[in-house]
């Protein structure tokens, strides 16, 4: 059973930081992309960020470019989400996601074939 677990999500002021992990299970996803995505309350899900299954491409929705980084440690199947400079916009459920697909860079939920459970974010001002 594949199961992706995220963890690190949690409460800060405006300005501070968090490191959301997301570690899978069931399956190696060492030949495939993993993104994050967030939805907000009364708001559909949107993408964060995907890394491709080298670590070595990235790509961020506008929002977050020069605050977030995404990373990887395939040898620990784990994916990253580092929050700089968070703000009260950044206050959403923070979904893991990891594609079937090889060698892919998805940015779109349809690509996404597996998710965890989701953690909270809430940034106060």
């Amino acid at each position: 059973q594949v199961q992706l677990q995220e963890s690190g999500g949690g409460s800060v002021q405006a300005g501070g930081s968090l490191r959301l992990s997301c570690a899978a299970s069931g399956r190696t996803f060492s030949q495939n992309a993993m993104g994050w995505f967030r939805q907000a309350p009364g708001k559909e899900r949107e993408f964060v960020a995907v890394i491709n299954w080298t670590g070595g491409i990235t790509r961020y929705t506008d929002s977050v470019k020069g605050r977030f980084t995404i990373s990887r440690v395939n040898a620990k199947n784990t994916v990253y989400l580092q929050m700089n400079s968070l703000k009260p916009e950044d206050t959403a459920v923070y979904y893991c996601a990891a594609a079937i697909a090889k060698y892919t860079l998805p940015i779109s939920i349809s690509e996404y074939d597996y998710w965890g459970q989701g953690t909270q974010v809430t940034v106060s001002s």
